[in-house]
């Protein structure tokens, strides 16, 4: 069988962060806080539905219609211009398969969420990093990148891995700058965190607009990443296109049903935010004491720089994991000398801080 297709893709494949550490001994438990999951888990509404005997032994209904219904009533917007996917992933993949071809080019911010990058190559277009300004995307110069070629500008606000994020105002601006003809994609995976007035999610600002497509994911405050699942919004024609090469039912029963259930739970939600606030702005001070600095509070994460610190990122991620905790290292997103940390739930957010303490008490 001859590949010759995927001969002279230029890219390294998806690489999640650790999930053990080998060779470690006298810790029985690992604390993974290196993925921006959930710190609280899922809804007490999902897990009642996870406790339901669901009859399995039946496909799903492959336009998820309840759940658009739902995603309609909770964000006031059209049911019939919503796509669900299995993770917001698959919607990304889905959007390149469908506008680009050899040639095009992909405008993503230097660093960025590395799937937007990989689907936009395998689907044959160039990739260009816009370089961003003290780690914020930079508005101007992805306009400067912009050409006859441009078919598609990626970004999530607020950005992963760096946790920055662009005013209402300056969105709004790119997307006055940029040709009408070039689909403008927001990631709004983290927008439930962001308590900046400046700020505002794509899909507030951009709902009614037809060259500008909104993704979100349940896999974040949520807390469903094992049960993959995400939703799309944009214009009716790119919807329906999407659902022409949407593979059937690709969205399972439980991860439906638990959605819903996760959209209703305002309670749930809210904690969940004051929660990570709470942990956020008390490990960003704690740290700062032993000169790690961090990105503005925004999303379930913070990016540490350790430029000024007695330690560069790779001792301290080693020492950490020698205490069993495990944090996402940022060379993977090309950013030397910083480490991610996910805001973890109570008992693991004090123990790497108790870590931290410790690590440095023999500094």
């Amino acid at each position: 069988m001859k590949l010759s297709k995927f001969n002279n893709l230029k890219f390294q494949s998806y690489k999640p962060g650790k999930y053990e550490i080998p060779n470690l001994k006298k810790i029985s438990k690992i604390v993974k806080l290196s993925a921006n999951e959930s710190a609280l888990g899922a809804s007490p509404k999902v897990k009642a539905i996870l406790r339901k005997d669901i009859n399995t032994s039946k496909y799903p209904d492959y336009t998820s219609k309840l759940l658009r219904k739902q995603i309609a009533i909770k964000f006031k917007c059209d049911s019939n211009k919503v796509i669900c996917g299995s993770g917001s992933d698959e919607i990304i993949q889905m959007l390149c398969q469908l506008i680009l071809n050899k040639g095009d080019q992909v405008i993503v911010p230097e660093y960025s969420f590395l799937m937007y990058r990989i689907y936009s190559s395998i689907s044959g277009a160039k990739v260009i990093f816009s370089k961003e300004k003290n780690y914020k995307i930079s508005v101007d110069n992805i306009i400067r990148n912009v050409n006859k070629k441009t078919k598609i500008v990626f970004l999530a606000n607020p950005n992963n891995p760096t946790g920055t994020y662009l005013y209402k105002k300056e969105l709004i601006n790119l997307r006055r700058k940029l040709r009408k003809d070039v689909l403008l994609v927001i990631d709004d995976a983290y927008f439930e965190y962001m308590k900046d007035k400046k700020y505002a999610s794509g899909l507030k600002i951009f709902k009614n607009y037809k060259n500008v497509f909104i993704l979100r994911t349940f896999s974040k405050i949520h807390g469903l990443a094992a049960l993959r699942i995400g939703w799309g919004y944009g214009n009716k024609k790119i919807i329906d296109a999407l659902n022409l090469i949407k593979p059937p039912f690709n969205v399972n029963e439980i991860a439906q049903l638990c959605a819903i259930e996760a959209l209703k739970d305002n309670k749930f939600i809210n904690k969940s935010i004051q929660h990570n606030l709470y942990w956020s702005k008390k490990i960003k001070k704690k740290l700062e004491e032993f000169d790690i600095y961090t990105n503005k509070i925004s999303a379930n994460f913070l990016l540490l720089n350790f430029d000024q610190c007695k330690l560069s990122a790779l001792k301290f991620e080693k020492k950490l994991e020698k205490n069993g905790i495990i944090l996402r290292e940022m060379k993977t997103y090309g950013i030397d000398n910083h480490l991610r940390l996910t805001i973890g739930n109570t008992t693991e957010n004090k123990l790497f801080l108790n870590t931290v303490k410790k690590i440095f008490k023999n500094v």
